[in-house]
């Protein structure tokens, strides 16, 4: 064991020596030039009101151009994507699942399925159309005494605390979240409960239709793979005759038997096809769009949007050099944080504010935020 500790530590010590003096033994030709580009990088951004940071902004600015204009120029491909998936979607529960389930069930599942599908359908298609339809929120364009924290340097205005400037809309938000090229709009103080609401309803939606249709969607899958089979089996039947019915009538018919027309008809084959088509697309929306949502509901519950979680992990990595610990002056406590985001006020809201369609406003104006009480529960629950 000592010969082979006496060799890994003389590997060890050769690495080291060889990190040490890598730069030394660079031949110098070579030295040369590297230097030199690095001067040139340096000098590019030797200027105290800038950084590398901004020089990699003005690098990328192509690119973040292009980005910008396809999705401003595909987003209504993207609502109607969204339309046309959800559609199909439901026009399959209506025309497939919903005779099955009226032939099928007791009257107890009956009224289940149909009172919880068109609850969870009306809750989705109000919060998109709301989402979509409803402003961020801009900060006020003239000049009037609401303290800011920064300027604009594209809209030269004052930007009020949480807001930020949006490259596609090309104006600044309220509360900015990020812009979401499936709403085709930004996601604001305004709209910022429509669209979580929304993608917790579709994933509840998607989540429901893949557990119910999980035995339909077994049963659909072994009924076209056994109709494939037997339709490679009709090819491959040898065929025979005397005469003119060379190779056009098959052995069986010659024989006196019967053929026997398929067991799936065209009606039964688009059925199973697309139930297949629902739960897959459903389990799939179910997946990514549940790790979104949840992601969001993080977000909320630390009191803090898309952006500010990028900002405040900086900070906090910033103070913590300094031996202090970063404070979201944001976060109101998890279940006030909920309270703030749905506008809970009594817990009646509970149910006219989250569990049906309500179109009220959120808390403020989106300008000033200093209006929430700092006590430990806004509401007691």
């Amino acid at each position: 064991m000592r010969p082979c500790s006496a060799v890994m530590h003389l590997m060890l010590g050769c690495l080291r020596g060889c990190g040490r003096h890598s730069r030394c033994r660079l031949p110098r030709r070579v030295r040369q030039p590297v230097s030199y580009i690095k001067l040139i990088f340096k000098s590019l951004y030797f200027s105290s009101l800038t950084n590398s940071e901004v020089m990699m902004d003005s690098i990328l600015e192509p690119v973040f151009w292009m980005v910008e204009v396809v999705t401003r120029w595909f987003g209504m491909v993207f609502v109607f994507l969204v339309v046309a998936l959800t559609s199909s979607v439901v026009c399959i529960a209506y025309f497939c699942l919903l005779p099955l389930v009226l032939q099928t069930y007791t009257p107890g599942w009956i009224m289940w399925h149909i009172c919880y599908g068109h609850w969870n359908l009306v809750m989705i298609v109000f919060h998109y159309y709301k989402a979509t339809k409803t402003p961020p929120g801009n900060p006020p364009k003239l000049k009037n005494d609401i303290p800011f924290v920064s300027v604009c340097k594209k809209c030269v205005i004052p930007k009020p605390a949480r807001s930020h400037h949006c490259g596609i809309c090309k104006t600044c938000i309220l509360k900015m979240d990020h812009h979401c090229p499936w709403l085709n709009n930004c996601v604001g103080h305004y709209n910022h409960r429509y669209f979580f609401s929304f993608c917790l309803y579709l994933t509840l939606g998607c989540m429901y239709c893949s557990i119910s249709g999980r035995n339909l969607f077994i049963d659909a899958y072994s009924a076209i793979d056994q109709f494939r089979h037997m339709e490679a089996e009709k090819q491959g039947v040898p065929v025979t005759g005397i005469g003119l019915l060379i190779g056009i009538v098959p052995s069986e018919a010659v024989a006196g038997k019967v053929i026997s027309q398929p067991p799936y008809t065209y009606k039964d084959r688009m059925f199973h096809k697309s139930v297949i088509y629902m739960w897959v697309l459903t389990s799939t929306v179910a997946v990514a769009l549940g790790a979104l949502t949840l992601w969001h509901a993080v977000l909320i519950t630390r009191g803090e949007t898309s952006i500010e979680r990028h900002i405040n992990n900086k900070e906090a990595r910033r103070l913590t050099t300094r031996g202090k610990v970063y404070r979201n002056p944001f976060n109101y406590g998890k279940l006030n944080n909920w309270k703030v985001f749905f506008g809970v006020e009594k817990r009646s809201h509970w149910l006219t504010h989250v569990l049906l369609p309500s179109g009220h406003t959120p808390y403020g104006d989106g300008l000033t935020w200093d209006i929430y009480p700092l006590k430990k529960d806004i509401v007691p629950v």
